[in-house]
């Protein structure tokens, strides 16, 4: 699919890989929907798309609201036409033992991570399917593959979107649907704020383990997925799909790794009082693509 001129709709567009995203898509001729819980964040962005030539469309939105992201396709096909494209890129972390995380807690990671997109989807599968044209972009994750020790609901949620894409798959191809794409894009650690963000039991937030990808590689990985469509795609070169490759072969050596892995975040990481990060609130400030200051 051409990105001259297409509306695609960007969930979390107002920090990290949602935002960076709507810069590239901006930069390809692409007009962005940009969708999140803060609305000074989103019109921060949006200045920058214009400056790239596209016409941004700011739709705050909380993606636990169903109606509210109904509203979106609603509002994007009145000012800008009918959606082209769709990225589900809204997420939340929480870091804790899964015996000792709140269930509300973990419920509201599951909410924003995995309903948020099934909102998403529902609300502009049946507009693409009936024009026959549209590419849909679920932002999962490596951690979708092999869980992240003191990441459990994080993890959970990045499998349940990778079920999620397989599944609509198959339910476009049984339907007919032809000219509908449902992709997964898998990065591996990336520097965004949802890292500084996330919940806390301990007070301290590990860091992402170095080699760390930057929002934008990733970014142009999704675009680059919806002007060509591919079922899944790893972000992250070979040591990523080694890792895959080892897991899928020898789950429990992959596992270990993953725990020395572990250990390589702790130094460095967010030290504070426990708290509930941006579960519930977003957090303040107009928002930035990378977590960590540019050298």
């Amino acid at each position: 699919m051409r990105t001259d001129d297409a509306v695609v709709v960007v969930t979390g567009a107002s920090s990290g890989i949602g935002r960076a995203t709507a810069l590239e898509l901006a930069r390809r001729g692409a007009d962005p929907v940009l969708v999140a819980r803060r609305a000074d964040a989103l019109h921060d962005v949006a200045r920058q798309c214009e400056l790239a030539g596209a016409r941004p469309l700011v739709v705050p939105a909380d993606v636990t609201d169903e109606t509210a992201v109904h509203a979106v396709v609603a509002q994007a096909q009145e000012r800008l036409g009918p959606v082209d494209g769709w990225v589900n890129a809204a997420s939340v972390m929480q870091f804790g033992a899964l015996w000792e995380v709140p269930a509300a807690d973990v419920a509201r990671v599951l909410e924003v991570n995995v309903m948020g997109a099934v909102h998403g989807c529902q609300a502009v599968l049946p507009g693409m399917m009936a024009r026959g044209r549209g590419v849909l972009v679920n932002v999962s994750s490596l951690l979708g593959a092999i869980a992240l020790p003191f990441g459990g609901s994080y993890s959970m949620s990045k499998f349940a979107l990778r079920a999620l894409g397989a599944g609509l798959r198959q339910e476009l191809r049984r339907a007919g649907a032809t000219g509908v794409e449902v992709c997964t894009v898998l990065p591996v650690a990336v520097d965004t704020p949802i890292w500084q963000v996330a919940a806390t039991l301990t007070g301290r937030n590990p860091l992402p383990p170095p080699p760390v990808l930057p929002p934008e590689r990733v970014a142009t990985e999704i675009v680059d997925r919806i002007r060509s469509p591919r079922r899944e795609a790893v972000v992250g070169g070979v040591a990523a799909r080694a890792l895959l490759a080892a897991h899928s072969v020898v789950p429990s050596v992959a596992e270990r790794l993953l725990d020395v892995v572990m250990d390589l975040m702790t130094p460095g990481s967010r030290t504070g009082p426990p708290g509930p990060g941006n579960l519930y609130e977003p957090a303040p400030g107009t928002g930035s693509v990378r977590g960590r200051p540019q050298e």
